[in-house]
């Protein structure tokens, strides 16, 4: 592998502060994290977006949340057609094997991928419409969340009630994975929504009696 590099040496000096401070004062509770393996309460499904740090806004220490990351936190359907489903394995592993009893879905403010998708269904980015464009394809999944708020005059409330879609929408792509329906249903596991203004640090939560976000 040529093409492999040695880490950037501010990683290097940041690793081996950690290493020196967190780890060293912790080391018993990574040993049994170790030894004993992960017991997560909760599964995350967040943004990439570098501005959204879920262990951060929740407080939450190692061992205590299963993270998985995307373009705009989606969630596909359930397609068990033998392609690759990333976002899929994580969500059946973390509801058939860790047992969690939480599942929530987080979204943000000025999501990058989300106005992606706005502009890709608008028109205004054919490149994105391209069978070749992964990030097109994989936005494809919030169309249902366009169409809703296509109609809102405002460009900036749009994009937020966009935004928020992608947490509605994936939420209901949850529901058509069985063994998440099977969780549900049985009372073990509860889908949560989430939508955070980075700015300001706010988050609100998904009223499902309305579909409103309300603050939490």
């Amino acid at each position: 592998m040529e093409h492999a590099k040695p880490l950037p040496s501010y990683l290097v000096q940041r690793y081996q502060g950690w290493k020196a401070t967190t780890y060293t004062e912790n080391r018993a509770w990574y040993k049994r994290l170790a030894t004993d393996g992960q017991r997560p309460r909760a599964m995350v499904i967040s943004c990439c977006d570098s501005r959204v740090h879920v262990t951060s806004i929740f407080g939450a220490d190692q061992g205590e949340f299963f993270i998985h990351r995307n373009i705009a936190n989606l969630v596909p359907p359930y397609e068990p057609d033998g392609d690759h489903h990333g976002t899929s394995a994580t969500v059946e592993y973390a509801v058939t094997a860790l047992k969690v009893a939480h599942l929530i879905v987080l979204g943000h403010s000025n999501c990058g991928g989300v106005q992606g998708c706005m502009s890709m269904c608008s028109g205004e980015a054919p490149e994105l419409e391209e069978k070749s464009s992964f990030v097109g394809r994989w936005m494809d999944i919030l169309r249902p969340g366009y169409d809703r708020v296509k109609d809102e005059s405002n460009a900036e409330l749009r994009l937020q009630m966009l935004e928020k879609e992608a947490v509605i929408v994936s939420l209901e792509n949850l529901m058509t994975f069985p063994f998440v329906r099977e969780a549900v249903e049985q009372g073990s596991l509860s889908l949560h929504g989430l939508w955070t203004e980075i700015g300001e640090g706010g988050l609100e939560y998904l009223c499902p009696s309305d579909r409103s976000f309300q603050p939490v």
